[in-house]
């Protein structure tokens, strides 16, 4: 038997998020990319040693696709698109979090709704990293060679898809931050300040 709840979080709830999200990011403010990256990836080791709810479980999966695209050399997302991806990740680095994880059930829930926060953020890079990973499977599998020997390798057809990708996801973003009338801004991240 499976149970469906709905969560709606209204301003004041998003403020909260927002909140601790800026106070994370100046707290990482002298981190480099590897150690937030690394950070980030300690949740999930965290979150495999105890029992989580599925929907939870479903969150740290994207958390590690997150974690992935950021450290992914063959997928080389440019500079200002990665400042955005670890700007996300922070949180994740931070381990004084809203709900402390060690509380039964409930630990990683803070986390669970961040992620989804963040997945909305940065649904355009997340897509289109997934279609570079399908891509570059699919192409290794009919090249013959291993994909895992490929994330640090940009051959020429990964190079042309990686670069097409990431033009997609910045006319996507663009398009979508002119169609809400051009007032749009993240709300829950800031970038360089």
């Amino acid at each position: 038997m499976s149970l469906a709840i709905t969560i709606e979080l209204g301003d004041a709830d998003l403020q909260h998020f927002v909140d601790a999200m800026k106070k994370a990011q100046a707290e990482a403010k002298n981190l480099s990319p590897k150690q937030i990256a690394d950070a980030a990836a300690q949740l999930l080791v965290e979150g495999h040693k105890v029992k989580v709810p599925h929907f939870i479980a479903e969150r740290l999966h994207k958390l590690d696709d997150m974690i992935s695209m950021v450290n992914d050399e063959g997928f080389g997302l440019p500079a200002e698109d990665k400042e955005r991806v670890l700007a996300c990740l922070t949180y994740f680095a931070n381990p004084q979090d809203i709900i402390p994880d060690n509380v039964p059930v409930l630990g990683f829930l803070d986390e669970a709704i961040m992620i989804e926060l963040c997945v909305r953020e940065l649904r355009y890079e997340i897509e289109a990293y997934e279609d570079f990973v399908d891509f570059r499977k699919r192409e290794a599998a009919a090249r013959g060679v291993d994909p895992a020997t490929l994330k640090t390798q940009r051959v020429d057809w990964a190079e042309a898809r990686r670069v097409e990708v990431i033009d997609r996801m910045r006319k996507r973003r663009g398009q979508s931050y002119q169609s809400s009338g051009g007032g749009w801004k993240p709300a829950l991240f800031s970038f360089g300040g």
